[in-house]
């Protein structure tokens, strides 16, 4: 089992930035990808960004260039560098661990709200 812990959500202005960090525990060492995903209010859960245990990394269309996700795999933690937010990143920020490669997310966390309003 792995429990996945997010932190650093909150209310933001337009073109601020915020953190986001998603804390590993349990049996980390079955863990491959790790990625952040989002549900804003009525909308499907949609990918953000992942990384795998090497570091490669893949972000959705509408976050290229404003978001960045990171591993430090010696904390077990997961990170999600998030500048120029928009009022559309308004959502729930999930984190996601991956065991299987080519498989579904087997672990979530509980979600952190991330707000980006004036």
């Amino acid at each position: 089992q792995v429990q996945l812990v997010e932190s650093g959500g909150g209310l933001v202005q337009p073109g601020g930035s915020l953190r986001l960090s998603c804390a590993a525990s349990g049996s980390i060492s079955s863990i491959n990808n790790m990625g952040w995903y989002r549900q804003a209010p009525g909308k499907q859960r949609e990918l953000v960004a992942n990384i795998n245990s090497g570091g490669g990394t893949n972000y959705a269309d509408s976050v290229k260039g404003r978001f960045t996700i990171s591993r430090d795999n010696a904390k077990n933690t997961a990170f999600l560098q998030m500048n120029s937010l928009k009022p559309e990143d308004t959502a729930v920020y999930y984190c996601g661990a991956l065991t299987k490669v080519g498989g579904p997310y087997d672990y979530w966390g509980q979600g952190t709200q991330v707000t980006v309003s004036s």
